[in-house]
């Protein structure tokens, strides 16, 4: 280990750089999910920081990585999706061998965490959380959003570091060395740009919808009387079998100011085991059904029609392959897929919708994301019926989302149009469902 930490290197995620380190040798992997901001190089600059590397590595072989968009890593052109990064992470994690991981998340970076044990549970030991977050109240999110110009245009100055820190780290506020710290923390971290985004994106997403398909074993962290804790409780409440812990402190920023924190996940990682075949995974579901189709077979005849249907079968599956989609039933003109990620099921979904107009067809697509059984590979559940239902909803030509997956891409740029509360028939309940009015390239 140098004086600035240990060696830097680069994992590919479809191009993009995403800069990583390893520390210890552990028998069990941790990745550290960081919040917000970050930087594989200034991190070790803090005293505190350090210290907490270096005890987790004790315990763990420790994988740190800098998100895309913010620190050492590539900002690949636009602000990320939750799958982007997830992807991102698994690259990471891949690179380095890791085939089965303990996953700390904290503030923000709890939200990636979660969406990846739930997608990937296989791949996920335990899954540990420091003040999370689902949602915003409608309260706090208009209020976080009025600051956001203010942010933009005074990110990286002193003055506004030290008004962040003396609300949200006052026990780092409290010290000149760590006041110029976390200042230079926030401008190493991120330009203003990405960091209006990354808060934009945070204030606007909910996960609510996809936390009870976690399946792995769950701890909650949380410091007693902050703006986290009742956020922190609610997420344990939502993933089955979840345990809450309180822990030593009163600030609502800075995971490595309670000492006992690695001794905490050390335990909880002892004594649990996640299972080795998961019985259930969240997933993305892709429906589409071509408009009209029996008058156009009517119209054409059989074996034209065949040959039709030949061709578009083949554009369906070429854009399935390009958005790494995976094709579970093709019935009569329809198909269903699955996704590890809405943003890229809502992008292939618009490729279909354009490409088989060149055809002379129009279909309806919808997409969904939920807890899904698996069952000899094939997929099963509640949230199949939610997706063909929304599908069914979609006009000629149109992409239909559910709420779910709206909140999902919060800050990818996807525009949507809201089509109204709907009751689906057979699903409890009723469902706000959106068009989509276009992507971002």
């Amino acid at each position: 280990m140098t004086a600035i930490g240990p060696d830097i290197r680069y994992a590919r995620s479809g191009g993009t750089a995403i800069a990583y380190q390893v520390v210890g040798e552990g028998d069990t992997d941790l990745v550290w999910v960081h919040d917000f901001v970050s930087n594989l190089v200034y991190g070790w600059e803090s005293p505190h920081m350090r210290a907490f590397y270096e005890r987790l590595a004790r315990s763990f072989r420790l994988i740190l990585f800098d998100k895309r968009g913010v620190g050492l890593s590539d900002y690949g052109g636009q602000l990320p999706t939750f799958e982007t990064r997830m992807e991102d992470m698994r690259s990471v994690l891949d690179a380095v061998g890791s085939e089965n991981a303990v996953l700390l998340g904290s503030h923000d970076g709890c939200s990636m965490a979660i969406l990846y044990a739930a997608t990937y549970p296989e791949r996920v030991r335990a899954l540990v959380l420091f003040h999370p977050f689902m949602h915003l109240s409608d309260e706090d999110r208009e209020e976080s959003l009025a600051a956001l110009p203010a942010l933009r245009e005074n990110w990286g100055t002193q003055e506004f570091s030290d008004g962040m820190l003396s609300e949200i780290g006052p026990t780092l506020f409290a010290n000149e060395a760590d006041r110029r710290w976390f200042a230079n923390w926030l401008r190493v971290g991120a330009s203003p740009q990405v960091a209006y985004a990354l808060n934009r994106g945070w204030m606007e997403s909910d996960i609510r919808d996809v936390t009870p398909a976690v399946r792995v074993p769950t701890l909650v962290l949380y410091r007693s009387s902050t703006f986290y804790e009742q956020y922190s409780l609610d997420t344990a409440a939502l993933i089955p079998g979840a345990q809450a812990r309180r822990v030593s402190g009163t600030d609502g920023w800075g995971i490595f100011l309670s000492p006992e924190i690695p001794e905490e996940v050390e335990r909880f990682v002892a004594g649990e085991r996640a299972p080795s075949i998961p019985d259930t995974v969240l997933a993305t579901l892709l429906f589409t059904d071509i408009v009209r189709s029996t008058e156009r077979a009517a119209a054409l005849g059989d074996t034209a029609w065949r040959e039709l249907l030949e061709r578009h079968h083949a554009l369906v599956r070429r854009e399935l392959a390009r958005f790494r989609g995976e094709e579970r039933d093709t019935a009569g003109d329809g198909f269903f897929a699955t996704f590890d990620g809405p943003a890229r099921a809502i992008r292939c979904a618009e490729s279909v919708v354009a490409g088989v107009r060149e055809l002379g067809l129009e279909i309806r697509a919808g997409v969904h994301t939920g807890e899904c059984e698996l069952h000899d590979a094939k997929v099963a559940g509640i949230a199949v019926s939610i997706g063909a239902r929304v599908a069914a909803l979609a006009g000629p030509g149109e992409v239909a989302v559910s709420q779910t997956v709206k909140d999902l891409v919060a800050g990818s740029g996807i525009d949507f149009s809201d089509m109204g509360v709907h009751e689906l028939k057979g699903v409890p309940g009723e469902w706000r469902v959106y068009a989509v009015n276009g992507s971002p390239p």
